[in-house]
């Protein structure tokens, strides 16, 4: 026997066959995913490592598409009387011409079968059980391979996960794996592989390497994410932008401009590192640019929408704006007129961003128009960075719970929920961590950020290295 156990990935048509492959290889480029029957046509194989060593290759199967005929042509190869096994009687089928025409894709699956150590049988647990199903179950039990049921589609509300795991039971398979490809459980890939163990014994090692592998790799991933939030959030707090020195003898029209533009290159800038931390994470959990709704995360043309600056965000997310408060701020919002400087969240409030539209100072008084002008520089407000961590959170807790065969893109934020709607939005959320963020001190990290404007140039150092390890920490 090869030390490299070998699984034939097997069902009916279009249940998910190779969206399981691509879930468990965190592959979203192998195969073919589609909603029409019949996809696969061709035996395709992949290989799981364990720390660079070969544990499993598994193949991908066309769907079975026509079993109630060929168990009745397979039945029709025994002479009355004649006892033959099920191994015998599938070579017999094999070796006829109809397993290269009429039966050809059940054909690739038995040939498949016959060559593997074990077997996955993919169920779409939203199908009512048919006979169709159990005639699949037999000629697949007459290859003689240990055979382990997979429901997938469980998080669907019409699944039938009770109703298959009794049918199941009833043919004498009682180790069955609810394994969601579009929504895996955490632990679904374990319980996956530990279940597959109990059915081979002497592979049980080699099983048992991938799945400790798999781990660390799963806490080295969660650890790479964290960081590179942390990293962005150390940045953005870190920047000062300064504003042109003659904004504070220019006329007020001048003065409105010059402030107005240096208000919208802050904005561009945290939207811009936004997005790339957004991409890295993407590449990090090997999905494609695309994989998240552009309109939902919000993104918008593969940037974070303007809601990151609108009230509505604020109101949405359980963050105020500001902690000094000015009266006649717009949309109810505080004005944080920070010594030496004003913040991009300032700003927000007082029109240069909310609702994308400047409004000039005059609307709110000489009073705060005078302070207005006397400032030279512009940082990034605290409420801004507790949103931008708070929708990173929710980006993670996404990626976790989404499997490499979704089809559809990630949705995130604002009143929305992963695509298996478990989860709850941002704004809702009940978890330490999440009420922290919105409505606690910010970390220590962010707060020595302020004091380093280097840092926000990519500038790094040693300081700057336990800050972002200090805040991967505090980001749960």
């Amino acid at each position: 026997m090869s030390d490299i156990l070998r699984v034939a990935v097997v069902g009916h048509t279009n249940t998910g066959k190779t969206s399981l492959l691509r879930t468990l290889a965190r592959d979203v480029g192998f195969g073919e995913v589609s909603d029409s029957a019949g996809t696969t046509r061709h035996v395709e194989g992949l290989r799981l490592m364990a720390d660079d060593v070969p544990a499993a290759e598994l193949f991908d199967t066309p769907g079975m598409e026509d079993a109630i005929a060929l168990l009745e042509f397979i039945d029709g190869l025994v002479a009355p009387g004649e006892r033959v096994d099920g191994p015998e009687r599938v070579a017999r089928f094999l070796a006829r011409g109809e397993a290269a025409t009429r039966f050809e894709q059940e054909a690739k699956v038995l040939r498949q079968m016959l060559a593997s150590d074990a077997a996955l049988y993919v169920v779409d647990a939203r199908d009512p059980v048919l006979p169709k199903h159990r005639d699949e179950l037999e000629l697949l039990a007459a290859c003689a391979r240990p055979l382990l049921p997979v429901l997938n589609f469980v998080a669907a509300p019409t699944a039938r996960v009770d109703g298959w795991r009794a049918a199941l039971a009833r043919l004498g398979l009682h180790a069955v794996v609810s394994f969601d490809t579009v929504a895996p459980p955490l632990d679904g890939e374990r319980e996956l592989f530990d279940t597959l163990a109990t059915l081979i014994h002497a592979h049980r090692g080699r099983l048992q390497a991938l799945i400790d592998a798999r781990a660390r790799e799963a806490d080295a991933r969660r650890e790479a994410a964290r960081r590179l939030v942390a990293e962005m959030l150390v940045e953005l707090a870190a920047r000062r932008d300064r504003i042109d020195e003659a904004a504070g003898s220019a006329p007020d029209a001048e003065a409105d401009a010059m402030l107005q533009a240096a208000v919208a290159r802050l904005r561009e800038a945290v939207r811009a590192r936004e997005q790339a931390c957004v991409d890295a994470l993407l590449r990090l959990y090997r999905f494609r640019p695309d994989d998240a709704r552009l309109d939902e995360l919000p993104l918008t043309d593969g940037r974070w929408d303007d809601d990151l600056f609108n009230a509505e965000t604020l109101r949405q997310m359980g963050v105020r704006l500001g902690t000094g408060a000015a009266a006649g701020a717009a949309a109810g919002l505080g004005v944080d007129l920070m010594v030496g400087g004003l913040t991009l969240g300032a700003a927000a409030a007082l029109g240069a961003l909310a609702g994308g539209l400047w409004q000039t100072f005059g609307h709110y008084g000489e009073r705060i128009a005078a302070k207005l002008r006397g400032h030279r520089e512009l940082t990034v407000d605290d409420a801004i960075l507790r949103i931008v961590a708070l929708r990173q959170r929710e980006l993670l807790a996404a990626l976790e719970g989404r499997g490499h065969a979704a089809l559809r893109p990630i949705e995130v934020g604002m009143g929305g929920a992963g695509e298996a709607g478990s989860r709850l939005p941002v704004a809702e959320a009940t978890d330490p961590a999440t009420r922290q963020w919105r409505t606690g001190s910010l970390p220590g990290a962010l707060t020595r950020a302020r004091a380093h404007p280097e840092w926000a140039r990519g500038e790094g150092d040693d300081d700057k290295d336990d800050a972002v390890a200090e805040l991967a920490v505090a980001l749960g």
